[in-house]
């Protein structure tokens, strides 16, 4: 008998217990509140960039080396950059160390000096009267973040290409890759 009521006080102290928490539990939780926040992104506008006019040196004469100044409207390279107004982005132009003739069997050394890019922000100008918000002079190997324009972004580019004095007779040419990014800012 000693057994039975032992075991009734032992349910009784493991019960009471236990029927308190399940009382007192939702009186612990009125203490918490909750808040609901909102992840939001605005995507911008895409960048385009177009390859507007080629660097185009004309006829060379073997053994004479022929500069493209940046300032020519004619033929110096030209690249538009369109994208969100008043966006920076980053630009780097791979620049060809040789132009190839069509078979691939002839080559032609190009050199890009530290003043052969100008970026004109207003992109209404041309490469002899760049608008407004230009820079010229800059060095096509490195060229500054910038902040694309109302009507865009131009990269003006000039070079030089210098010919053997036995350069095969041929059409000569070689890739300009400009690759532009949003910097954030």
């Amino acid at each position: 008998m000693q057994f039975f009521s032992r075991m009734k006080f032992y349910r009784t102290v493991t019960f009471i217990p236990a029927f308190l928490m399940v009382l007192l539990l939702p009186l612990l939780a009125t203490g918490q509140d909750v808040a609901v926040g909102q992840a939001t992104a605005n995507v911008l506008t895409i960048l385009t960039v177009t390859a507007t006019q080629d660097l185009d040196f004309g006829n060379v004469l073997q053994g004479v080396p022929k500069s493209q100044p940046r300032n020519d409207d004619d033929s110096s390279g030209i690249f538009t950059i369109t994208g969100a107004e008043g966006r920076e982005v980053s630009m780097h132009l791979q620049l060809p160390d040789y132009l190839w003739n069509s078979t691939g069997q002839d080559r032609m050394v190009i050199a890009f000096s530290t003043a052969d890019a100008a970026i004109d922000s207003s992109a209404a100008g041309t490469p002899g009267t760049p608008g407004g918000g230009a820079q010229i002079n800059l060095d096509p190997h490195n060229l500054p973040d910038f902040g694309i324009g109302n009507a865009g972004l131009r990269i003006y580019l000039g070079g030089t290409v210098f010919p053997t004095a036995d350069q095969r007779a041929s059409a000569y040419s070689a890739d300009i890759v400009l690759t532009v990014a949003y910097t954030g800012s």
